[in-house]
């Protein structure tokens, strides 16, 4: 590791290999070639006088690229592709006059940019999937048991410590849909020439419009892809870009949500993140178990949320056809959104395999506001005995005003239960108040909830990613 110049921590602390790897520079350049061999093979396919050796010459250098020679180039030309294009020919002389044939700049430099992002969604698609499966056991594991439910974070009706991690589950189920659909409707730029008529091919192909057409096809199908854009200028329209890194924002607030929602939990000694042995949770404080993880989530969730903000802004400032104000923006823009995301990932699946539940701690603070939580069943245990509904409401508002009294100003036990039940009005005991304070009794379909969703959305998410479910993430600090 370099210190003396700045490093992307993203890449030195965050991301994994995976996902840096598919933003490097051999993928690109190997991938350009990629483009370039099968661009000669559809035209030699379609009849254009390249011969078979010639390919063989592409295809033996696909990977062994001369970056020496391309760099030396450049510092002349100040043209990436055309400084590529000199170095591959350099290494292929027999080829070299048939290489990047009729197509521009945008041929390898937008056509590689889809690529990249289509494996990279499918890496992110793969990691949604696991991280899904961690949570969805953690969410069947606690099912059941009830915790206190937060409306303006005020103590509101209960639900369960389970149904609350089906709703993060929920978010990011809609996210996996949407990276799933993208990666499997990404278009390819195909072959469209300079400005997006490709009248260089007509040219080739001496006014053969099917072959041009069939052209834009072969080579697509030659890179795994379905379909091209149907019309373009000279690049894809950067729409597509905004799209993807939209998708990208959206698995960022779903674990800024659900991250904060752990911390906060966090903070009342409910739910706890993974804390390691050795772990420090404090330079100062030597007590602290302060939640790294999810603070890192949320950090690096936030960057990804706000990255999606420059495509939007490059693809309505484009030019016409084609300028060039985007370039630089989104060699940092999609690599950077995507290694964050799949820090983010990462990370949070490290974070749901080992969540700590505090049980005793849970069920301290259920008991110590369901008391306001009951009335409504105390009161209609009170009616089914004779009492007045109207009557019975407005003694329970007064008693509940003195009680939360009590608890605000004083510092004092909320005695709401003992004020009814010495009231007779009521005509309950203390015992038959008491038979009405079970937790279980106030969580609805909660249980019922988490079963359905796992089940039915779930499930077929869980049963295509086999193989991908039970990863293991380990950080990197």
């Amino acid at each position: 590791m370099s210190t003396e110049y700045y490093e992307n921590p993203l890449i030195t602390r965050y991301t994994s290999r995976e996902m840096a790897r598919n933003f490097s520079s051999d993928v690109k350049f190997s991938t350009w070639r990629k483009l370039w061999i099968a661009l000669a093979e559809a035209e030699k396919e379609l009849g254009l006088p390249i011969t078979e050796e010639q390919i063989d010459e592409l295809k033996a250098h696909q990977s062994d690229i001369n970056y020496e020679d391309a760099r030396r180039r450049e510092k002349e030309t100040r043209h990436d592709v055309m400084s590529h294009v000199y170095a591959y020919g350099l290494q292929c002389p027999k080829a070299k006059g048939i290489i990047h044939l009729g197509a521009t700049s945008a041929y390898v430099g937008d056509n590689t940019d889809i690529i990249q992002m289509r494996d990279g969604l499918r890496l992110l698609q793969k990691k949604l999937a696991g991280l899904l499966y961690r949570l969805s056991r953690f969410a069947l594991e606690y099912k059941d048991m009830p915790t206190l439910g937060f409306t303006h974070y005020q103590a509101a009706q209960l639900t369960t410590v389970g149904k609350r991690a089906s709703l993060w589950l929920q978010d990011l189920y809609f996210d996996y849909q949407e990276i799933s659909r993208l990666a499997e409707f990404l278009p390819l730029l195909g072959v469209k020439g300079t400005t997006g008529t490709q009248a260089s091919f007509v040219d080739l192909f001496d006014g053969d419009m099917d072959k041009v057409k069939a052209l834009d096809r072969v080579v697509a199908e030659k890179l795994g892809f379905a379909r091209v854009v149907f019309v373009s200028g000279q690049t894809y329209t950067r729409k597509i870009d905004y799209m993807v890194l939209s998708a990208l924002s959206g698995i960022g607030q779903s674990l800024h949500k659900m991250t904060n929602d752990i911390r906060l939990l966090q903070h009342m000694k409910e739910v706890e993140e993974p804390f390691e042995k050795s772990q420090i949770g404090s330079s100062a404080m030597a007590y602290k178990r302060n939640p790294m993880r999810s603070e890192r989530v949320a950090s690096l969730a936030r960057y990804v949320i706000n990255m999606a903000q420059n495509p939007a802004d490059t693809a309505s400032t484009q030019w016409f056809e084609r300028t060039l104000d985007d370039s630089a923006n989104r060699r940092l823009a999609i690599p950077e959104a995507f290694m964050a995301c799949d820090a983010i990932l990462d990370i949070a699946t490290n974070i749901c395999t080992g969540l700590v539940v505090r049980e005793k701690v849970i069920y301290k603070h259920i008991m110590e506001e369901i008391p306001f939580m009951a009335t409504e069943n105390i009161m209609m245990e009170a009616v089914k005995r004779g009492g007045d509904r109207q009557e019975l409401h407005e003694k329970i508002r007064e008693l509940s005003m003195q009680a939360g009294s009590r608890v605000k100003e004083e510092g004092l036990d909320n005695n709401l239960l003992e004020l009814i039940a010495a009231e007779p009005m009521f005509g309950l005991s203390m015992d038959d108040v008491k038979t009405l304070l079970t937790p279980s009794d106030y969580i609805g379909r909660s249980a019922q909830q988490v079963t359905e969703f796992i089940e039915e959305c779930l499930q077929p998410v869980f049963e295509a990613h086999k193989d991908d479910l039970m990863r293991d993430v380990e950080l990197f600090v």
